[in-house]
């Protein structure tokens, strides 16, 4: 049966306050575990790191998202070592490059195909400002060039870099809509057309909470008809600290980013059941 995991990013457990107090990687990972999360997302670069973070989540059954930067092919290939060493569900993988015409973007995107295929998880290629697909009619015609290319969305950025207006158009709407068609995995927040992350239990913010939920269910209906039935989808919430996250004057965010993490993960939950019993009737 094709089901939603849920993760939280461990960089969003930072709490970046003003009186300098940060919880240990082991509180960080009870925290997430106690809350109901499904695993944990974290970069995939330092070997030390990766093994002591899957020390602590391996008890939980935790799946793992790896991240990754690498700027050449070559940089991707002591990467996948560590992601095979230590058995991730899955590759996030932010070309670090920004070239201007699509054939320099090939060479990279078709190496790191190669290098795919010599392991047994999947890498995906994030959509994610100042990275190759930092901007999304670039990104389109990457698809038009490489029509099986798989996407991991994180769509707020395509919200902020456009600046699409209110309401959005039906040709918005679909330029989003392809980038979702390629997506296999998700990252989320909520974006307005000027800020990158706004907060969700904002009142006054409702409107774009409902624009990501009507998009992130169009994208995991699409998932469910292109995934095997045994497959599961992963989202991350990824409430980012500062400067993601708008703070007041004092320095610190305007809302309690944890509490705003488990409200993302029961509405990604919740859209996800919709989906699932709707295609089930």
């Amino acid at each position: 049966m094709q089901r939603l995991l849920v993760l939280q990013s461990m960089w969003p457990m930072e709490r970046r306050h003003t009186d300098g107090w940060e919880r240990s990687l082991e509180d960080n990972v009870e925290m997430i575990a106690s809350a109901g999360f499904d695993g944990v997302s974290a970069h995939c670069t330092d070997r030390n790191l990766v093994r002591h973070l899957t020390d602590l989540t391996r008890p939980h059954g935790f799946a793992f998202e790896g991240q990754c930067f690498p700027k050449s092919v070559d940089d991707l290939k002591p990467i996948l070592d560590i992601a095979t060493e230590f058995g991730v569900t899955h590759l996030d993988l932010q070309p670090d490059a920004r070239p201007r015409q699509i054939e320099d973007c090939i060479s990279l995107l078709e190496g790191s195909r190669r290098l795919g295929e010599q392991v047994d998880f999947p890498i995906y290629i994030e959509t994610h400002r100042d990275r190759m697909t930092t901007d999304l009619y670039f990104t389109l015609d990457l698809l038009d060039r490489l029509p099986d290319l798989t996407l991991l969305g994180d769509i707020s950025h395509y919200l902020v870099g456009r600046e699409f207006a209110w309401p959005v158009s039906d040709e918005n709407h679909a330029l989003i809509h392809r980038i979702l068609d390629n997506s296999w995995a998700f990252h989320g927040r909520v974006a307005s057309r000027e800020q990158v992350q706004i907060e969700i239990s904002f009142p006054h913010h409702r409107m774009w909470v409902d624009l990501f939920c009507g998009w992130w269910e169009y994208g995991f209906r699409s998932w469910h008809r292109r995934a095997g039935s045994d497959q599961a989808l992963t989202f991350t919430c990824e409430l980012g600290p500062k400067p993601y996250a708008i703070t007041g004057p004092d320095g610190n965010d305007t809302t309690d980013r944890w509490r705003e993490s488990l409200e993302l993960m029961r509405i990604t939950r919740t859209v996800w059941d919709r989906c699932s019993q709707e295609l089930r009737s």
